[in-house]
């Protein structure tokens, strides 16, 4: 397969997982930690009304759903691109992280919480994604 060819769906592989993941830990957090009464999760609107009743523990799933998505989806990049496996990896850093900006308009949140987010989700979970990748390709070739 060409080289490119390969690196463009490692990526868009990546995208597709880490966006699986991500939605999955988003639509999992409310059925462990309930949100604040009268608070739809399913409504930016709602949720950006009622931002000024989230507690801390109610953004841990949406931090650890950005955090584990890009994580995911910056492995799989990494181990499927063959050839150009950082770029792959930190496009998918990107990506998942212009998505984490673009978000912040749409739903506001605590600045304190904008900051972790955008600061430690991205790009170094791209950058452990590309850690974690180069020791399951080691391990592929042992």
């Amino acid at each position: 397969m060409n080289s490119i060819v390969r690196v463009i769906l490692a990526i868009v592989v990546g995208i597709v997982l880490g966006g699986v993941v991500n939605m999955g830990l988003i639509l999992l957090g409310p059925s462990i930690i309930p949100p604040p009464p009268g608070v739809d999760m399913s409504s930016a609107e709602s949720m950006a009304a009622s931002m000024h009743l989230f507690k801390p523990q109610h953004l841990l799933f949406p931090f650890l759903a950005h955090a584990l998505g890009t994580l995911a989806g910056a492995i799989a990049a990494y181990w499927l691109a063959g050839t150009r496996q950082l770029f792959a990896a930190y496009v998918i850093g990107v990506v998942f992280l212009l998505g984490g900006i673009a978000a912040t308009f749409m739903i506001p949140a605590p600045l304190w919480f904008i900051l972790l987010d955008l600061g430690f989700a991205y790009m170094p979970m791209a950058w452990l994604g590309t850690k974690l990748g180069q020791r399951l390709l080691s391990y592929d070739t042992s």
